[in-house]
């Protein structure tokens, strides 16, 4: 296949597995994320595709050819990471241009191919500036520039944006996203900024300790995550979890924590297999909703943001956090009706995490 392909990879350290069995699949022109917590294996699957890291067991294949056994520079891949590595000492041009002439090409070509990528990136003007001349997001694009003018097969990028501000992040992801449209090249990305990770991918995976618990799209990880892990970890704030069964009352099903019941609306049909047993239920702000006819919920804190705020409510025995326009107020103390929106619920099963059923 076109891209890149992940074969029952596993990795150790001394003896010791820290990833194992490996499998994932890169369609050619994929902007593919690799998101999750410090220490949860997504640098060292990076360096791995990117032969900085020898895999233990398995294989890796670029482009319909396997690379396990070839150096870096063999792969047909770029890499940015995240410090610029830019040599102090030369321009802009000579920094993007550095491995092409190492390499050997013809300087009327690599002048060519400088100007082109200056152009992409709009550092035209920068170009004869030294990078202690430029702030750190035209650094950023000075590496990428670099990667760039390579013309790989693969790029890959080690949390590219982490040393900017947060405006700086904002404007670069846009500046990413464009120019994946552009060119269509394959991405891989490592973050483990979930707004990076959602804004820019066309495919997420999300790791925990060495192992793969979702490969999917943006979208799909957001609301049918697979497990509680993935529900808790993407998402601000995190989805609400409370443990409870699913019961019914006439028409109505209710969720029973044991010190209330939630009242769930558009419950999908297929929820009534679940009825009687204990799980736990899964609920992001927004599938929170005030009703009136709802079950009485004490507000403990209003936290606006601007276009939203973000209401902590005291409710059926435990804390949740529900989402709500900037138009209403709430005043700490006092009660409202609150019902969940079964249409977009999740239930686990409370041993192992596994998602049960998506709203």
């Amino acid at each position: 296949m076109n891209g890149v392909e992940l074969r029952n990879v596993t990795k150790a350290y001394a003896g010791i597995t820290v990833m194992e069995n490996i499998n994932l699949e890169i369609a050619d022109g994929d902007f593919l994320v690799l998101l999750g917590p410090s220490g949860c294996g997504k640098s060292t699957l990076l360096n791995m595709i990117a032969g900085l890291e020898p895999v233990t067991g398995g294989a890796i294949d670029i482009n319909g050819r396997d690379v396990t056994a070839l150096e870096p520079d063999e792969r047909d891949i770029a890499m940015v990471f995240q410090s610029y590595a830019l040599y102090p000492t030369m321009s802009v041009r000579k920094n993007i241009g550095f491995g092409l002439k190492m390499a050997g090409m013809p300087k009327p070509e690599i002048e060519e191919r400088v100007n082109e990528v200056a152009e992409l990136l709009q550092i035209t003007p920068l170009l004869d500036r030294k990078p202690s001349q430029l702030s750190g997001g035209q650094q950023q694009r000075v590496a990428i520039g670099r990667a760039l003018v390579r013309e790989p097969a693969v790029f890959l990028f080690d949390e590219p944006l982490s040393n900017l501000d947060a405006k700086l992040r904002a404007d670069m992801r846009i500046e990413l996203k464009r120019l994946h449209e552009r060119l269509g090249r394959t991405i891989v990305y490592v973050t483990h900024d979930q707004i990076e990770a959602m804004t820019l991918a066309t495919k997420v995976v999300v790791l925990d300790r060495g192992s793969i618990q979702q490969a999917d799209t943006p979208e799909n990880v957001y609301r049918r995550p697979a497990n509680r892990f993935v529900a808790s970890f993407v998402g601000a704030p995190t989805m609400n979890f409370v443990d409870g069964t699913l019961v019914r009352d006439g028409d109505q099903v209710f969720f029973d924590t044991g010190n209330g019941k939630l009242p769930l609306v558009d419950v999908p049909a297929e929820a009534s297999d679940l009825v009687g047993r204990s799980m736990t239920l899964g609920a992001r702000p927004e599938h929170l909703m005030f009703d009136d006819a709802g079950i009485s919920a004490r507000v403990v804190l209003a936290e606006p943001t601007g276009p939203d705020q973000y209401v902590r409510l005291a409710v059926a025995g435990a804390e949740m956090t529900a989402r709500s326009g900037p138009e209403q107020a709430f005043k700490s103390g006092s009660d409202i009706g609150v019902v969940i929106d079964g249409a977009r619920m999740s239930l686990f099963d409370v041993e192992n995490g596994k998602a049960l059923l998506h709203g």
